[in-house]
């Protein structure tokens, strides 16, 4: 027995044990991967295309924003449900049943001139996120050997930042020339053509035997399932705190009106990082963790000193990207390897999370802008990373020293 074998670790289900071969799966795992980067231009797109989508709705942009919300909300809601309901259901038709209601979705919204019908879509969109996310990693996972997890789940989880760095500045000027209408339409479209790339390249696994399953509460206290959603919390709620107020924090430097040069530098750093995440994650997950949560308190303290110098600014920037793009992979890989054949379970878990940090973080950094500065957000950040840092370090059941 190994040290992890306790009574709460979870079965393995020999219909679904991952092949034993050393080659990934590359077509499966980069349809998985161009899953994720539909997922996340169906969510961001509009933050683009506000005024393009308040003029032609009638509506303020503040409610034309709302669209992400309505987003958010639905992921948040219904990912742990959701996984709840189907954890029999066999595995590829559950996953193209996700991935075809975003073409319903975006096509009502491209369609639609009813604002209200149009939230009630984006409201699905989000459900349907929910799903999806929950379900992209343990797939990844379970097409590959134990020992090649994390690369898997890197390569699955690729669409994500490359729809952030590429997809959403493409399809915003897609939008400006074209009409967001088309665009949305074009997503639709992208959508059918991946339903039958899905269909062609992943293999169909069984849910679990009702027999089999663990109550999600048990899921929760499997070894290792509460440090890693704890430190992924604080890591994106931290992030998020300052991510989404970033120009009011540029301003004393001069750099807000080069917002979007300073993004786009974060973009490529996060990007950057991914294959060396995907390389490195499955031997050295537990390292990885420490030393990214490490770099982000490291970059928010350097903010916080020289808030004002345009050369910290973007050297805190790149660290800070480097140490957040990876976050997904490592993440979901260690949630994965704790889990075992409850992966799902757990990752439905982990994106309710990560949603509730999104929100949170905004909130709480809106508070934190009204009520002290912008200045202040960085050591709020420094102040969150640090318990997060500790109870990685202590958590060696989520963040153990060798692959499981």
């Amino acid at each position: 027995m190994q040290p992890n074998d306790c009574a709460l670790s979870p079965p393995q289900d020999t219909l679904s044990m991952p092949a034993s071969g050393t080659r990934l799966p590359l077509s499966a795992l980069l349809a998985l991967a161009s899953a994720g980067f539909i997922t996340i231009l169906t969510e961001a797109l509009p933050a683009g295309l506000l005024s393009q989508i308040s003029a032609d709705l009638g509506v303020s942009q503040s409610l034309a924003g709302q669209m992400v919300t309505a987003y958010a909300i639905g992921s948040l809601v219904a990912a742990i449900p959701l996984v709840a309901l189907t954890r029999t259901w066999r595995r590829r038709p559950l996953l193209v049943a996700a991935i075809a209601g975003f073409a319903i979705v975006n096509t009502i919204t491209a369609l639609s001139k009813d604002y209200a019908l149009i939230m009630a879509a984006r409201f699905l969109a989000g459900v349907f996120a929910g799903l999806l996310w929950a379900l992209a990693a343990g797939y990844a996972s379970r097409m590959v050997a134990p020992q090649h997890q994390g690369r898997a789940i890197a390569i699955a989880m690729l669409g994500a930042p490359v729809a952030l760095s590429v997809g959403i500045p493409a399809g915003t000027l897609l939008g400006a020339v074209t009409g967001w209408r088309l665009t949305f339409g074009l997503l639709s479209i992208a959508t059918l053509l991946l339903i039958g790339w899905i269909l062609r390249a992943l293999p169909d696994f069984p849910g679990q035997r009702t027999e089999r399953r663990l109550a999600l509460s048990s899921v929760f206290r499997l070894p290792g399932i509460r440090p890693v959603l704890f430190v992924m919390f604080a890591v994106v709620l931290a992030h998020n705190a300052l991510y989404t107020y970033i120009v009011p924090f540029l301003q004393p430097s001069g750099l807000d009106a080069a917002a979007d040069r300073v993004l786009l530098v974060f973009g490529l750093s996060s990007l950057a990082v991914i294959p060396v995440t995907g390389a490195l994650v499955d031997r050295h997950l537990r390292l990885m963790v420490l030393a990214t949560t490490a770099l982000f308190a490291a970059a928010s303290l350097l903010l916080a000193a020289f808030g004002g110098v345009p050369a910290a600014i973007y050297l805190g920037v790149v660290a800070w990207g480097v140490a957040f793009g990876g976050a997904p992979t490592l993440f979901q890989t260690a949630s994965a390897k704790a889990a075992g054949g409850e992966a799902d379970a757990a990752q439905s878990m982990i994106v309710t999370a990560w949603n509730a940090a999104m929100a949170g973080g905004g909130l709480a950094g809106g508070l934190l802008l009204e009520s002290a500065g912008a200045a202040i957000l960085p050591v709020v950040v420094l102040a969150i990373l640090l318990p997060a840092l500790v109870v990685a370090l202590l958590g060696r059941q989520g963040f153990p020293p060798r692959s499981r």
